[in-house]
């Protein structure tokens, strides 16, 4: 049995105890900060040129080794700072969000002869220049992924490794078909208060806000809205929303009326992912006919989201991105 120590040693035992864990504890907090450091992600940001002026982005995980992943906003005339909820979950490669021209962060001239789909199928085409994309994914969503499909049919194709299409418009009568479908699922009251302010065209009316307010929380954002601290101060551009679009998401009365993609789709020659959340205003079983129409795609749907499926549902979305794009690189 080992000798009992004295009660002095007793206590300096203790108090070399107490430093020791000071010392540990410290060095802990240390390594606690410069792991933290390390998830902190690096990010550049700057001002690209572009037709009509320059537009903002911001580029994630600059020196990962992956293939960058470019991310288009909706809209028209949306922001891309929601995709700042991917921001800490999609780090294998370079990510970058920009802000189309005349809304974000972007300059805003004004000029509505560059609101057409050409100049932003431009707006990638300036981007890969600017930031020297020679090989690349393309995300985009709803309207983003309108511009996305339209740079697949027309753009440069070189390096295009993939296309994910989140929600696309890719047919506004479709669209518009799918948002009647929807609408007819709601209460009878709010349907009557929906078609009777399309039809006198009063889309300012309380009641009539009030019955959109209630589509877009059932299609629109299934969840409770989350804080994206990204877009505090980010405004987007109503006038383009409404010039391009119309003045709700199911109602059509833009320069957009008459697009469709349908007949062309089959020309998309890279890989495909659409998207859908399974409440999603771009409803699932559309995606699922699009699909049909795209030689090489596949269709994964966002459980218990709706449109704005990485703001629903971000880590969910982001496992169907990273995994995605990593059976993609493993078939280069």
């Amino acid at each position: 049995m080992a000798e009992a120590l004295p009660s002095k040693a007793l206590f300096l035992l203790a108090l070399s105890s107490k430093i020791m864990n000071r010392f540990l504890t410290f060095g802990l907090l240390i390594l606690i900060a410069g792991c933290s450091e390390q998830l902190i992600q690096e990010k550049h940001e700057g001002m690209i040129d572009v037709p009509g002026g320059q537009i903002f982005y911001e580029m994630s995980n600059p020196n990962a080794a992956g293939t960058p992943l470019l991310l288009i906003h909706g809209g028209p005339g949306s922001t891309s700072c929601y995709f700042g909820l991917l921001d800490n979950l999609i780090t294998d490669r370079p990510v970058i969000r920009y802000d189309q021209l005349d809304t974000g962060k972007s300059d805003r001239p004004g000029d509505r002869s560059r609101w057409v789909l050409s100049h932003f199928v431009e707006e990638i085409e300036a981007i890969r220049a600017a930031l020297d994309l020679k090989e690349l994914h393309i995300l985009g969503s709803s309207w983003g992924g309108t511009v996305a499909a339209e740079y697949g049919l027309v753009g440069n194709t070189n390096g295009l490794q993939s296309i994910i299409l989140a929600g696309p418009l890719l047919s506004t009568p479709k669209w518009m078909d799918d948002a009647q479908i929807l609408v007819s699922q709601m209460p009878l009251d709010l349907q009557n208060v929906i078609r009777t302010h399309e039809a006198a065209g009063t889309y300012l009316d309380p009641a009539y806000i009030a019955a959109t307010d209630s589509f877009y929380a059932r299609f629109l954002y299934h969840q409770p809205k989350k804080d994206v601290p990204e877009c505090e101060g980010v405004e987007g551009n109503s006038e383009m929303y409404n010039y391009m679009w119309g003045p709700t998401e199911f109602t059509a009365t833009g320069t957009l009326l008459d697009y469709d993609r349908t007949d062309r789709l089959h020309e998309l020659g890279m890989p495909v992912l659409l998207i859908a959340g399974e409440f999603d205003e771009a409803r699932p079983a559309t995606m699922e006919e699009f699909s049909n129409l795209i030689p090489n795609s596949e269709v994964q749907i966002l459980p218990d989201a709706g449109h704005v499926g990485m703001v629903d549902k971000p880590g969910e979305y982001a496992t169907i991105v990273n995994t995605y794009l990593a059976k993609i690189e493993s078939q280069q």
